[in-house]
């Protein structure tokens, strides 16, 4: 079958492209929110909010630094650090308390902070103002691939997905940190018993889960409005995400991503007044093939 005029071969590739770069955002974010499902078994719904955190920190610390291509650098680099430091205290003051109460309570508990960060977001910040952040003069303009025009940002993103995914896969697999969190999530008992400080173990893997959600929303700035609720899209995106990859399974989460992110993509190309509603049927057929996930969950 031809493609009609109006769906020309470059406009494929420009939203195959797009869908990608969206699927690197969920990636990046979803990683850290598997890893915490992985390990610690908290089902956080102020994931979200941490990404939100992380966006709004990105915008204050590149405006702090003039707004120029350096600004927008040591806002990726620093506003992750802000989010896993907020991480950090809530862990210690908070969750460490709670890992071993039933999962119910634990969604409770993490509902509860999120509706607690969303209005500190809204103190600081304050409502009602959209804010954006101009990505460096490096990452500006269009490249031409395959007769489609893309803009270098989500080359960018592009990339940054596949290195967080190795980098994850190193951490847990390669590094005696890693394997230490595998370990303490099968059994906290026998961990503890040859001497290991569980709880830092599980305060280190949750604010690295935490450090990608922040990673995610600076990441995300330069491309949407940073604004109050964008934690909510992303956290319910983020939860589907897990669910049909697999529970706490890191490679799950980057095919759920893709299937996510290039469904709602090419939904906008052929269909754009029900885009939204692409990614959900894919994710209601992907769970009625394969209930507990595409690949294998670790709860």
């Amino acid at each position: 079958m031809e493609l009609s005029q109006s769906i020309s071969f470059a406009a494929l590739g420009g939203h195959f492209f797009v869908g990608l770069s969206r699927a690197m955002i969920l990636f990046v974010v979803t990683s850290g929110l598997s890893l915490v499902l992985g390990v610690l078994r908290v089902p956080n719904i102020a994931h979200g909010s941490l990404y939100m955190i992380g966006a709004f920190a990105a915008y204050t610390i590149s405006r702090l630094f003039g707004g120029g291509s350096t600004a927008f650098w040591l806002a990726l680099v620093i506003s992750p650090f802000v989010v896993a430091a907020v991480s950090l205290v809530a862990e210690r003051l908070l969750f460490q308390h709670l890992y071993q109460r039933e999962h119910l309570m634990l969604l409770l508990f993490t509902f509860a902070l999120m509706l607690i960060l969303g209005d500190l977001v809204k103190l600081v910040w304050g409502a009602g103002e959209y804010r954006s952040i101009v990505p460096p003069q490096l990452l500006k303009g269009s490249a031409s691939i395959f007769g489609s025009s893309i803009p270098r940002y989500n080359l960018f993103l592009i990339i940054i997905g596949p290195l967080v995914a190795v980098g994850l896969w190193l951490f847990t697999n390669r590094t005696k940190m890693g394997k230490i969190a595998r370990a303490a999530a099968v059994d906290r008992e026998m961990v503890g018993a040859v001497g290991i400080n569980v709880s830092w173990v599980f305060a280190f893997a949750f604010v690295l889960g935490c450090f990608l959600a922040g990673l995610g929303g600076a990441l995300v700035a330069p491309t949407i409005s940073v604004s109050l609720g964008m934690d909510h899209d992303i956290i319910i995106e983020a939860f589907l995400i897990v669910t049909i990859g697999g529970l706490g399974n890191m490679w799950g989460a980057m095919v759920g991503s893709l299937i996510f992110g290039l469904t709602q993509s090419f939904g906008v190309l052929f269909w754009p007044q029900f885009a939204i509603v692409f990614p959900y049927t894919a994710v209601v057929i992907v769970l009625l093939w394969r209930p507990m996930g595409m690949l294998k969950s670790v709860w």
